[in-house]
């Protein structure tokens, strides 16, 4: 393979596509969504600066991807946490499991997401919407949230979702870099508010629990189309 052939080339294996080389678009992509108030220590000991915490809140979050173009259907769970940046507020992106190898992939090599392995599911129960976290065979996080309860505005539900968020690269001795990005062409097709509760089950490979839950602040349920934007540097850790 002529060396002109590897720099068009944008993942390894260097014959196997792992991604499609392009803007990715989600069509009904649901989010279940659990604010809660944790320790403040505890933000303190995994944000990093510059970023700034102002209250010691965290989503955790499930999101069911119906179909992605490039990928297929998959899930997502995680935890995000409100942070400032300067005078910007937005979110930091601390934790995302996922069970789809090159969403993993490419959230990690062309973006800044910190996306691992795990098993999230979402689904309705007996009145409730049920989101869960496994790793390996073990429950690391168990939501629920009582179904659609109540209409939430359309206009609300979207700025939730396009919040900028703020991610670490990091390509050892190459790059470790703050990173922004934010989602700007979203449709929001339904949205919905509840009582919710969150248990969360420690364990060493997926640490959500390190954020422990002190109470539930507020729940939604969301569904959208979108597509995500590229991140860009705004801070450069090697050059600080």
């Amino acid at each position: 393979m002529r060396a002109e052939e590897v720099r068009h080339r944008i993942s390894t294996p260097l014959t196997t596509p792992v991604y499609p080389p392009r803007a990715t678009r989600f069509t009904d992509r649901e989010y279940f969504n659990v604010v809660y108030r944790t320790d403040p220590e505890a933000l303190r000991a995994v944000v990093p600066e510059p970023l700034e915490i102002d209250e010691p809140l965290v989503r955790f979050e499930v999101m069911k991807m119906g179909d992605v173009e490039g990928y297929g259907p998959y899930l997502e769970c995680g935890q995000v946490i409100p942070v400032r940046h300067g005078a910007e507020r937005g979110e930091y992106l601390h934790a995302m499991h996922l069970d789809n190898f090159a969403a993993t992939a490419a959230g990690r090599e062309l973006s800044a997401y910190p996306k691992t392995v795990g098993t999230p599911a979402l689904f309705p129960d007996n009145g409730a919407l049920i989101g869960t976290l496994d790793y390996g065979t073990q429950r690391v996080a168990t939501a629920s949230m009582a179904y659609k309860w109540e209409p939430m505005d359309l206009e609300e539900a979207r700025a939730q979702i396009t919040v900028p968020t703020y991610g670490v690269k990091i390509v050892p001795e190459l790059v470790c870099a703050l990173a922004r990005t934010e989602i700007t062409d979203v449709t929001v097709k339904g949205t919905w508010r509840g009582p919710a509760r969150l248990e969360l089950f420690a364990h060493v490979m997926a640490p959500l629990a390190d954020l422990p839950v002190r109470e539930v602040v507020s729940a939604s349920h969301i569904l959208t189309d979108l597509t995500l934007a590229p991140a860009v540097p705004v801070h450069d850790y090697l050059a600080a």
